[in-house]
């Protein structure tokens, strides 16, 4: 591999983006759980929620704060290492990505400080109606995001003249054919990032004390893991639905993309579903392959004899690098089945009553901990490589969007970024361990006055309360 300028470029902004995107997935459902929350709080006057509301909520802080400094960087990248890549879509991209500041950015920043600190400065409905527009805020962030890198994986509504791409159909550009599966496919798996943190976290506490401890110091941990593996459970069904849908997307649209992703060379119909290979892109073959016959064209095509295309269809210099697609799909796909496995073994221990004792799934539900993050990762790589050779599909080449740089200057500023990524994210990683070593305090723990007032017209029914029998609601103290 020739570490020229190009690649050193691909690897930099590879290894920026992948420390930046685990804190927005993990923030974009984070923040609509602590809604979740104070939402409970407000509704049942019970004060554990408003006990995991402060907790969490800590934890958001620091995650948003490094989602924030890490975005920050990509930025500059577009004009230090991509100058040619933002010289060809700037009259396209620079409005959609300067939306996102003007709506989901200024809707942050402007309700983030009363989430944060506004407990005894303001009532209890507006500092609710704050925290859901940070929620909102960081789902049209991420609207806008997705649409941009979709116009990338499937442009439409645009010319180009004079060497640049200029919008001709704003709505095209935003709702590019991709972009509404591929927009509910990354939300659902931010949410399903943070189930699965906020599970795996709680079941990390939980296997800290005895099963017999004191039920004000499980408390929390039982309802967080109980909250998490409920929404786990209904939605990472729907999160497969959504997938199998873009799926067909990308068979549409993007059929080398597929073609890489199944190792798949000539187009065929009835093509066997390959659970594992070891593609050879010398010889044009996959070695070692062990497959299901007929089930690939059912799966992506919904027919049996269904057609799928080949990558012998296009020449070798427009393929993808066919092993790292290959692969990262299976990780991606992986993931996803062992988190429904954790769901139904979730369903199974509340119908037996072990949910919170059953020490072997506890571990396991611990050991998922960063599994949404690892499925976001590895469907970002299956994404973005199996783009190649393109940065604009079909349109610019990766080799044409660089910016004429150097390659000692690209090394250079990725060891610097390697550097300071180690020294900031190091000690947020260290305080965010700590807050979670920690954990939610005990309901014995809280003083009154931490507690607020219960709200004088609760929104629905009593709660199952701290000790999770029907009926029993704990009072916040006065």
């Amino acid at each position: 591999m020739d570490l020229d300028a190009l690649m050193l470029s691909r690897i930099q902004f590879a290894f920026t983006i992948a420390f930046h995107i685990i804190f927005p997935a993990f923030t974009i459902g984070l923040a609509s759980w602590l809604a979740a929350l104070e939402f409970n709080w407000l509704r049942t006057g019970n004060p554990l929620y408003r006990t995991l509301f402060r907790f969490w909520v800590k934890v958001f802080a620091v995650s948003f704060g490094l989602g924030v400094v890490s975005g920050i960087v990509m930025s500059y990248q577009f004009g230090t290492n991509w100058s040619r890549f933002s010289e060809f879509t700037g009259n396209v991209l620079g409005p959609v990505i300067a939306y996102e500041v003007i709506t989901a950015f200024f809707l942050e920043a402007a309700f983030l400080g009363i989430m944060l600190f506004g407990w005894e400065r303001v009532g209890d409905r507006l500092h609710f109606f704050a925290t859901c527009m940070v929620a909102l805020g960081t789902l049209i962030s991420a609207f806008w995001i997705l649409s941009a890198n979709s116009w990338m994986q499937t442009p439409d509504g645009f010319a180009i003249e004079n060497g640049k791409a200029v919008p001709v159909d704003w709505f095209k550009v935003v709702f590019n054919p991709s972009f509404p599966l591929r927009y509910a496919h990354m939300v659902m798996g931010c949410y399903l990032t943070t189930a699965f943190a906020v599970a795996g976290m709680s079941a990390w506490m939980l296997l800290r004390h005895p099963h017999d401890a004191p039920a004000a110091k499980l408390a929390g941990s039982r309802r967080s893991m109980s909250m998490a593996l409920w929404f786990a459970t209904i939605f990472v069904p729907v999160q497969i639905v959504i997938g199998d849908l873009h799926g067909l997307g990308v068979l549409k649209y993007q059929p080398t993309k597929l073609a890489a992703i199944e190792g798949n060379w000539d187009r065929m119909a009835n093509m066997p579903l390959r659970l594992f290979a070891i593609p050879d892109e010398v010889a044009e073959t996959n070695h070692y392959e062990i497959a299901i016959p007929k089930i690939g064209s059912w799966v992506l095509t919904h027919a049996f004899d269904g057609v799928v295309p080949g990558l012998k269809e296009v020449p070798p210099d427009e393929r993808p690098p066919v092993w790292p697609v290959f692969f990262s799909f299976r990780i991606m796909v992986g993931i996803g089945f062992a988190m429904l496995g954790i769901g139904l073994w979730s369903l199974y221990l509340r119908w037996k009553g072990t949910l919170f004792t059953n020490r072997l799934f506890l571990t396991a539900a611990m050991i998922m901990t960063p599994s949404g993050f690892g499925a976001v990762l590895f469907g970002w790589f299956t994404a973005e490589i199996g783009r190649q050779p393109w940065v604009v599909y079909g349109h610019l080449r990766t080799a044409d969007a660089v910016s004429p740089v150097a390659a000692g200057a690209v090394t250079a500023s990725l060891l610097t970024f390697i550097v300071v990524y180690a020294f900031v994210f190091g000690f947020g990683s260290y305080y965010l361990a700590k807050l979670l070593r920690r954990g939610p305090d005990p309901i014995e723990d809280i003083r009154g006055d931490d507690l607020g007032k219960k709200p004088k017209r609760p929104f629905s029914v009593p709660d199952e309360g701290i000790e999770g029998r029907p009926g029993h609601r704990a009072q916040p103290a006065e």
